[in-house]
């Protein structure tokens, strides 16, 4: 049985690039990384608080979870938080293939828990989430989360899990200011009501939102997010605009704003942060109050802007 309750900093730090090879343009991101700069991201980041650290197994096929495990060495192991996660698309075809994947996950992590495992999609809501009861009841995992799955889906997981005396605590699901189907589709609501700890990912639109690039300044060619987002940076002027503004208003950045905005919706927002220097912003973020008409006037540039940024893994939430 879990012990305590899960409890987690006001915002969580993203590990998804960490799974590009380190070479410019190889990768969803096109991240070039360095190992003695994501330690400096570690230390910065472990010193301001912000001691949760998301991945997954299938984020750079297991290279996320090694760097990190890396990265993160010489902490003690009651000092930071992980949280990794089970994707069906890659399991085994053995008989218990959520427990072989958490297996390589401790391997590549160097660890023998992990704080909070997550069932990264409902490709079979019945199947999975039973997987997840001899996890728990061993020790191996002390929290568990689902992904991208709406209410129906997360009330019947919950309901699995109830019945060996467990329950889902966490929700992890694409939320922005340009996609909040999460929200509309009563996922938010349904969170509050049972005491379940919403994660927002792709908060800032995998740099989007961030005011950094623009129709002058696109993402770098050959990567995936710049094959969705490039197109679409002009209709985003408006809304990066006001960001910024806002920004300027509170000494911060548009990404603050951004990252603020989801934290102020009641969410804990999953930033992904490859550089140290971007851990200042979420220092900043998360002393930042936005006003009810801030919200409302991000809200609604957002929706003007008309663009969907539901990825190809995702299903709308209604």
């Amino acid at each position: 049985m879990t012990k305590s309750p899960l409890t987690t900093p006001a915002i969580t730090l993203g590990t998804w690039a960490w799974g590009d090879s380190g070479e410019a343009g190889d990768g969803y991101f096109g991240s070039a990384l360095t190992e003695s700069g994501l330690r400096e991201v570690v230390e910065k980041a472990q010193a301001n608080g912000f001691t949760l650290w998301d991945t997954a197994a299938v984020y750079g096929m297991g290279r996320s979870e090694t760097v990190l495990a890396k990265t993160l060495e010489g902490y003690d192991r009651g000092e930071y938080q992980l949280s990794t996660k089970f994707t069906p698309q890659i399991a085994s075809n053995s008989d218990a293939p959520v427990a072989d994947m958490l297996k390589q996950s401790l391997m590549r992590m160097g660890t023998d828990y992990i704080d909070l495992y997550w069932i990264h999609n409902p490709a079979d809501v019945e199947r999975w989430t039973q997987g997840l009861i001899p996890l728990l009841e061993s020790g191996k995992v002390r929290h568990v989360g689902v992904s991208n799955h709406n209410t129906e889906e997360i009330a019947r997981a919950d309901e699995i899990l109830g019945m060996a005396g467990f329950r889902v605590e966490a929700v992890q699901n694409h939320y922005s200011l340009l996609y909040r189907s999460s929200e509309k589709g009563g996922v938010l609501d349904h969170c509050r009501k049972h005491g379940i700890t919403f994660f927002s990912y792709m908060v800032l639109e995998q740099g989007a939102l961030t005011g950094r690039y623009g129709p002058e300044n696109p993402m770098p060619e050959g990567t995936s997010r710049a094959d969705i987002y490039n197109d679409v940076l002009p209709q985003l002027r408006a809304l990066t605009d006001k960001l910024a503004a806002l920004g300027q208003s509170h000494d911060a950045s548009a990404a603050d704003i951004a990252t603020a905005w989801a934290i102020a919706k009641g969410t804990t927002p999953i930033i992904g942060v490859t550089k140290s220097h971007y851990v200042d912003g979420l220092v900043r973020a998360r002393s930042i109050e936005l006003t009810g008409e801030d919200i409302a006037e991000l809200e609604s540039l957002a929706d003007q802007a008309g663009v969907d940024t539901r990825g190809s893994w995702e299903r709308e939430m209604q």
